[in-house]
C-alpha cells in the first residue's frame, strides 16, 4: 500500500522546504515544479508526468512556475521501496548522487 499526497502551489509562493523522512516519488500532475535537493548541484524543472525520486532524509526545495503547479507526493508503506519501483521512469531525472539499483 502507498500513501498519496496532492499538494497544489500558486506562482510567488516561497519556496517550500521539506525533509523528507521516508523515500518518496514526487510527480507533477499540472503545470511546472522548480525543485532543489540539498547536496546535488543542479536544480531540475519537473512538467506533468516526470517522476523525480526523493530519498530518505534528503532535504528539498520546491516551488511553482509562473502557471502555479499540483505534485503529488507517493509513499511506500508497506517495505517496499517507492525509489526501487519507480526507479525505470525516473532515473534520468535523479540527483547524480543518488544510486538506485
Amino acid at each position: 500500500m502507498r500513501e498519496i499526497r496532492t499538494f497544489e502551489l500558486e506562482h510567488g509562493e516561497p519556496a517550500a522546504a521539506w525533509r523528507i523522512d521516508r523515500p518518496a516519488v514526487l510527480t507533477v500532475t499540472d503545470g511546472e515544479i522548480w525543485l532543489t535537493v540539498e547536496g546535488d548541484s543542479e536544480d531540475y524543472w519537473l512538467k506533468p508526468g516526470e517522476p523525480f525520486v526523493l530519498p530518505e532524509g534528503a532535504r528539498t526545495w520546491v516551488s511553482a512556475g509562473r502557471g502555479g503547479a499540483k505534485f503529488s507526493l507517493a509513499f511506500s508503506s508497506a517495505g517496499r521501496s517507492v525509489a526501487a519501483s519507480s526507479a525505470p521512469v525516473a532515473r534520468s531525472w535523479m540527483p547524480r548522487w543518488l544510486n538506485v539499483a
